[in-house]
């Protein structure tokens, strides 16, 4: 039934839509993916003010019409990170993060550790510009596919469990291959494997760095795992 509810919300994407408005994708930690029209967002005297762009943590209230778009009636800054907009490295490490978000998971799909990961992504960003390279991307994408259930088996062969000799990863499979099974597999370096270990492992502020060889190969594993169990392709990391 029509009516109004409250949630908070992480602006993934600010799209102008006619002469005044914008249409929001947003993540909910109770809703999951939604889309909202800010009515009259982009007018010089919008009660909105600059808070609807993307990356903002917002506390929304939205109506739900009989339309396809819900409709934002108030919003309320719940976190700006306004240093994260200041340095393009995090910028553009928050919109890949964002974006990975909107791949993985559906509209109507809620996931609520999604959303406080994404938050911490965010705060992490904002926080510590440093973090916002290749490693920390690679990471979050991980912990994505973990939120998601379809995090690769690292310990041992995913084809057939034996935990020696393992000299490969299969996307097909969904994870690291040994020498007996990796026909289908791409060399995964200890190094990339050590990595993709500690990525899951460790909170994201902790991940370690690691050659470009290696986060390379660790990239194509993430990449593989979506591909073929989400079924969808994430952007390349910076």
């Amino acid at each position: 039934m029509p009516g109004s509810l409250k949630t908070e919300a992480v602006v993934l994407r600010s799209i102008r839509y006619g002469e005044g408005d914008r249409v929001l994708h947003l993540y909910t930690p109770h809703g999951g993916r939604v889309a909202a029209i800010a009515k009259g967002a982009r007018k010089a005297r919008s009660r909105f003010g600059g808070r609807l762009e993307p990356f903002f943590r917002l506390r929304l209230v939205l109506y739900e019409g009989r339309g396809d778009l819900l409709t934002v009636t108030a919003a309320e800054t719940v976190a700006a990170y306004p240093r994260l907009r200041e340095r393009h490295a995090c910028l553009d490490g928050a919109a890949r993060a964002c974006d990975a978000v909107a791949r993985l998971f559906e509209a109507g799909d809620p996931n609520p550790a999604v959303f406080h990961l994404l938050c911490h992504q965010l705060e992490l960003l904002d926080a510590e510009p440093a973090r916002a390279g290749r490693a920390n991307q690679l990471a979050f994408r991980l912990k994505l596919l973990l939120a998601a259930g379809l995090v690769p088996q690292l310990q041992a062969c995913a084809s057939c469990g034996d935990r020696e000799h393992l000299l490969g990863f299969s996307g097909a499979a969904g994870g690291v291959v040994c020498g007996a099974c990796e026909a289908s597999a791409f060399p995964l370096d200890q190094e990339a494997h050590d990595f993709l270990v500690a990525a899951l492992g460790r909170p994201l502020a902790e991940v370690p760095e690691a050659s470009d060889r290696a986060l390379r190969q660790a990239e194509r594993a993430i990449g593989e795992t979506a591909e073929h169990h989400a079924h969808v392709q994430l952007r390349p990391a910076a």
